[in-house]
């Protein structure tokens, strides 16, 4: 008796790693690098990617921000597009996410009502 127990416990533990041994799984997820911003400006002051990769913007207040290529200098906004760079002119209202161009940001503007990146594509 105690022989068949021990006998259907260890199939029965075979059975078990076999059926999840063959699971489908995604071996790696796709991570797309990642801005937040809040209600005054983004959350980080700085993100780094390789060129071609998405960047994903996540507004997480109600504040609405625009995002725009460009800088800003002494508080001035000044639009500017660099060759070979996409355009961005994305628009949030508050509590969205948007995946924009491809390229490496080195800086992230500083708070004020209109939000532009600082672009540098290599």
């Amino acid at each position: 008796m105690v022989k068949k127990i021990v006998a259907g416990l260890i199939l029965g533990s075979l059975f078990a790693v076999l059926v999840t041994a063959c699971g489908i799984r995604e071996a790696s997820p796709v991570v797309i690098p990642t801005v937040h911003m809040g209600a005054l400006g983004f959350i980080q002051d700085s993100i780094t990617f390789h060129k071609g990769e998405m960047l994903a913007l996540v507004d997480d207040s109600i504040s609405p921000h625009q995002i725009e290529n460009g800088s800003w200098v002494n508080g001035v906004a000044r639009p500017a597009i660099e060759p070979g760079a996409p355009r961005v002119n994305q628009v949030f209202n508050g509590f969205d996410s948007a995946e924009v161009g491809h390229g490496s940001i080195t800086r992230v503007g500083a708070p004020s009502p209109r939000k532009h990146l600082q672009r540098h594509w290599r």
